[in-house]
């Protein structure tokens, strides 16, 4: 079966389903990845087809409405503006997805774009399911990820997850009314469409562990979770002679990196890392990301681009930004982790880390400063508890499969079943 997968963002909402494409793709299907034109490198990496979108999501955040959103101190405001910039740039990507939905039989959608991939799905008659890293459907039991980590109660938590969907609505409202007009599809609003999704039990699944945060209880049948999708990284992956020489020359080091993350002063953030490492004694592997960290010493190394699967396992700590792909990578490597989390759901997940007894906690980027970092790594680096937990944890979840429940329910749709819920 010609099976597309449709994402868009930064890596952290690519990555993951080069993992879950390759595993569908050895089980025979033909797998094409459907994103931004930047991300092709990952699709050849990982053995599967590719079809580009326009758009580059890190020039967008180096705009000037990006740096706006840096700029911004409130989740609401971030997620406003956020909503906004997307907004501008949605329609560019149609096209583009109606083409590589005309080339497969089903269609695997991101949160991301889940609204557009529907609406062209129903169009051409494909069956179609959701493949979110984040949970995004109404719940009482936690707040919407995307607010951060807060919980208002019960019913609170649910009016706001109602409120945040309907706001991301808003984003692709001009351009589905567009999609249906060109299908000749009956006319109706984003949100009568997301109700519509809901009242059919339109099947999701979700690519994080269940021991990591437990499905809702109030959940509808058809939203799964099926365990994480790591990214591929192909044998040939990895570390660069120097880095691992610098591994080799000492103590294991703490890895810090913001990932796709843009901060407002990155020689700010740099600077105050550094000196948290050195205070604590501690030995940095430091990533540039799309922050622009640096770092010089022969007690720090600089890197881009790097295989998360072979370097974490051999540090003693993960600073990172939370992101929900960063995050899965260090709970896989089995290592303490140290939050700074920036905007969106990275609170969320900073939370759960704590939660499971993996982190001391987060320090968020709007408060970080050279004593609460240095403070949080001698914790995690010191206290033996963290390190046990993180350890235990990540052998529990590389026993898991998330790709198997994936697979299972195109097969289905494969043999013209709707996947069992």
């Amino acid at each position: 079966m010609r099976v597309a997968v449709m994402t868009a963002g930064s890596r952290g909402d690519v990555a993951p389903y080069t993992g879950l494409g390759h595993g569908l793709a050895r089980a025979g299907h033909q797998v094409t990845l459907v994103t931004h034109a930047c991300f092709a490198p990952l699709a050849e990496a990982a053995g599967i087809h590719f079809h580009a979108l326009p758009v580059d999501p890190r020039s967008e955040l180096e705009s000037a409405p990006g740096r706006d959103l840096h700029r911004s101190t409130t989740g609401a405001g971030k997620l406003a503006r956020v909503i906004a910039m997307a907004r501008n740039v949605i329609g560019e990507l149609t096209d583009d997805m109606v083409a590589a939905a005309q080339a497969s039989d089903v269609l695997l959608l991101s949160a991301t774009l889940g609204a557009l991939g529907h609406t062209i799905a129903a169009g051409l008659g494909l069956p179609s399911m959701g493949v979110h890293l984040v949970p995004i459907a109404a719940t009482g039991e936690f707040a919407p990820p995307l607010t951060g980590a807060r919980s208002w109660g019960r019913p609170g938590n649910r009016l706001a997850a109602h409120a945040v969907n309907s706001a991301v609505d808003r984003i692709f409202a001009d351009t589905d009314h567009a999609l249906r007009t060109r299908f000749g599809l009956p006319r109706t609003g984003t949100r009568a469409a997301r109700r519509a999704r809901e009242q059919q039990d339109w099947p999701v699944f979700h690519g994080f562990s269940e021991l990591v945060l437990p499905r809702p209880r109030d959940w509808r049948p058809g939203l799964r979770v099926a365990g994480y999708w790591w990214p591929h990284d192909p044998p040939s992956a990895r570390l660069s002679p120097a880095l691992d020489d610098f591994l080799a020359a000492g103590p294991p080091p703490v890895f810090v990196g913001l990932g796709s993350a843009v901060v407002p002063d990155p020689a700010r953030v740099s600077e105050t890392v550094v000196r948290a490492l050195r205070t604590a004694g501690l030995r940095g592997v430091i990533q540039c990301g799309w922050s622009g960290l640096r770092a010089d010493g022969e007690d720090m190394f600089s890197v881009g681009e790097v295989p998360h699967s072979a370097l974490f396992p051999r540090t003693a700590a993960v600073v990172h930004h939370a992101g929900a792909g960063t995050t899965a990578a260090a709970l896989r490597a089995g290592v303490p982790a140290v939050p700074v989390p920036v905007q969106f759901d990275e609170a969320f997940w900073a939370a759960r880390l704590a939660a499971l007894g993996v982190s001391p906690g987060a320090v968020p980027l709007r408060r970080l400063s050279a004593g609460a970092l240095t403070t949080a790594l001698v914790r995690a680096t010191t206290q033996p508890a963290y390190g046990q937990r993180a350890r235990a944890l990540a052998a529990r979840l590389r026993a898991e499969d998330g790709v198997r429940p994936v697979l299972a329910a195109v097969d289905e749709l494969a043999g013209g079943r709707r996947p069992a819920a």
